[in-house]
């Protein structure tokens, strides 16, 4: 199995930062875009190169146990599995990989013996501070190797009440490489997210919030209003009435029931699925809604990870979280490309987007109690209910014509932050017609590789940080590998301009015109039409 070229920049800034550091990476790519895929290439790789290597791939779900290992088969047919999860009864403990449930190996790090390499799935779920199954296992395994490295893998990498999952005082010290929703929307690797705005809400006062969460009883008794879910429905039916699979997420059990009623009232099949519905009946549910036989599912706390069914196109968020974490995975649900799926629908019926902002623009808190503001003001289209920024005089979706704002009268009214961040103009494309490279060095005092294109009469400029470190040098990998297909992109500045000749240089870039400078958004490369081949052929 190929990789794309962001897998494969992932899997190579994981080895450059083992090789290089001493701390523990952790990879940063969004639900949707194949977490799995580089999991499995990372295990190849080193079990190829450095055959006694033992490996343990840990998740916090059967589900995910069950996932990943199935990839590594598809990935490596040869690969030599074992699983250990009581939930799939499976206890297997010598073969030198191993997938397990992070619940069933808790307490056994001796008898299941040394290993080499910990990878983590979902990641953003070790304890930061606390002891917890995950910390207190790596100190387990570290007492029979003090050797072991630890790759951490997320699309979150933040909790909900304390901050980042990367800094030198965690198990996981620095995000080595991060690949952002909206750049892979732009390259048709995750799909198309809408939202429109709706006109039915839960007042949430008087619900206290313990934990960086809302406390859940007071929430279900807020949100889980007969009115309010009535008219919800009602929306929820007229707005996807073309949508062929939606997935609810309610606040608490008796909510998702009244939601199951109403829906199935309105003639919509659908199944309730939460922590209480027996594992039978749950893989049911969810088999009849991935077949098409369910047009949606209604769930509780059960379906925000580890659930794959690609042909999601509307996502419905009926419960307020304070958790960007578990809004991103929400929502995340609808990123994954299918055929014949051109979109997926956001309906927002909880204010989760005004609390965290865009799904590719999310500023998690950088400690317990702060707020998250949202993104720039949009507004409502009154005639097709699109959310757009507050900017636009004409709709996109419709083309209706916004009135002209009168300055002494007109006020801000309620804003509600787009599912994705937008701008007021759209790229414009310019032919390239040369690049330059040259050694930059700004101030902070790290050099970068400085970029120039020529476009006609203008030019554009944009700097690479190769010899950053985090995200910085994570996106300048990505850059590079675009250009090269190179396994390593090079850590200094000089390598770099010694290499230029044999990078590929981009027909187009598209550019927008913003203050004080312009900024370089995508960039078109002569093979990108055998990209889109490609794509199409993975999702047929």
């Amino acid at each position: 199995m190929s990789l794309r070229p962001y897998q494969r920049a992932a899997v190579d800034a994981a080895w450059n930062y083992l090789r290089a550091r001493d701390g523990n990476p952790c990879i940063v790519l969004p639900t949707g875009s194949g977490k799995t895929h580089v999991m499995a290439a990372i295990i190849e790789e080193a079990l190829t190169q450095w055959p006694g290597t033992r490996i343990m791939v840990l998740a916090h779900v059967r589900e995910l146990v069950a996932q990943n290992a199935d990839k590594l088969r598809k990935h490596w047919p040869a690969a030599p599995i074992g699983i250990y999860s009581a939930a799939l009864k499976r206890r297997d403990r010598f073969e030198p990989v191993i997938f397990a449930s992070i619940q069933s190996v808790a307490g056994k790090a001796m008898q299941l013996g040394r290993f080499d390499l910990l990878l983590i799935d979902e990641a953003h779920r070790i304890p930061l501070r606390s002891e917890g199954q995950y910390r207190q296992f790596i100190v387990d395994c570290r007492g029979i190797n003090p050797a072991l490295r630890i790759v951490g893998l997320t699309a979150t990498p933040y909790r909900m009440a304390g901050g980042p999952v990367c800094a030198p005082e965690h198990i996981l010290t620095e995000v080595a490489f991060e690949a952002g929703v909206g750049e892979l929307i732009r390259e048709e690797y995750l799909c198309q997210l809408r939202s429109k705005a709706s006109a039915t809400g839960a007042s949430l006062d008087g619900v206290h919030v313990r934990n960086g969460e809302y406390v859940a009883g007071e929430l279900e008794r807020a949100v889980n209003v007969s009115a309010v879910v009535e008219a919800a429905c009602d929306e929820i039916v007229a707005l996807c009435a073309s949508r062929r699979a939606w997935i609810v997420f309610c606040a608490g059990i008796a909510h998702a029931e009244a939601v199951t009623r109403a829906l199935r009232a309105r003639g919509i099949a659908c199944a309730q699925v939460d922590g209480t519905t027996p594992g039978t009946e749950r893989a049911q549910a969810i088999h009849a809604f991935q077949s098409g036989q369910l047009r949606a599912l209604v769930n509780v706390n059960v379906l925000s990870e580890g659930f794959d069914a690609t042909h999601v196109d509307a996502v419905i968020m009926m419960r307020p979280t304070k958790s960007a974490a578990l809004y991103y995975q929400q929502v995340g649900r609808g990123l994954r490309l299918h055929p014949g799926k051109t979109d997926c629908l956001v309906l927002d019926f909880a204010g989760n987007i005004v609390e965290h902002g865009p799904i590719d623009a999310i500023r998690p808190p950088k400690k317990p109690g702060e707020r998250v503001t949202s993104g720039a003001p949009v507004r409502e289209c009154p005639e097709c209910q699109a959310i757009l920024p507050v900017q636009l005089r004409e709709c996109p979706e419709c083309g209706h014509t916004f009135p002209a704002p009168e300055r002494a009268l007109h006020d801000a009214t309620a804003s509600v932050a787009p599912i994705l961040s937008s701008e007021l103009q759209t790229p414009v494309r310019h032919a390239v017609t040369g690049v330059y490279y040259a050694r930059h060095v700004g101030k902070s005092g790290v050099p970068t590789l400085q970029v120039t294109y020529t476009c006609g009469l203008r030019s554009f400029c944009e700097w690479v940080c190769l010899e950053h470190g985090g995200m910085a040098r994570s996106r300048a990998a990505a850059w590079w590998y675009r250009r090269t297909a190179a396994s390593a992109a090079p850590r200094s500045v000089g390598d770099a301009l010694e290499l230029s000749a044999r990078l590929a240089k981009p027909t187009a870039i598209n550019v927008l015109e913003k203050k004080p400078y312009p900024e370089i958004v995508s960039h078109e490369f002569a093979d990108d039409a055998q990209r889109t081949a490609a794509i199409a052929q993975r999702v047929a």
